[in-house]
């Protein structure tokens, strides 16, 4: 998984690989990473939070297999 914005800021790291129960969705990993203690619990309160699969946008629902790059990334402003 990778990090990016003030996302990376918040957990404290750029990228981790882990494990996830399968079958499991975007949203089942924000969920599993939310119940771990710590700065992940922050996940599910980032407004608009956007993914990728793979280097692919995805959406919520989209389903993950072993060996999938999940990038997550907060919206980004601009002026």
């Amino acid at each position: 998984m990778l990090y990016f914005a003030s996302l990376r800021e918040r957990v404290g790291t750029s990228g981790e690989e882990v494990e996830v129960p399968e079958p499991a969705s975007v949203a089942d990993l924000v969920r599993w990473l939310a119940a771990r203690d710590g700065p992940w619990q922050a996940l599910p309160t980032f407004r608009n939070l956007r993914f990728a699969v793979n280097q692919e946008m995805a959406r919520s629902d989209t389903p993950l297999a072993e060996g999938d790059e999940v990038a997550f990334f907060p919206p980004v402003t601009g002026g």
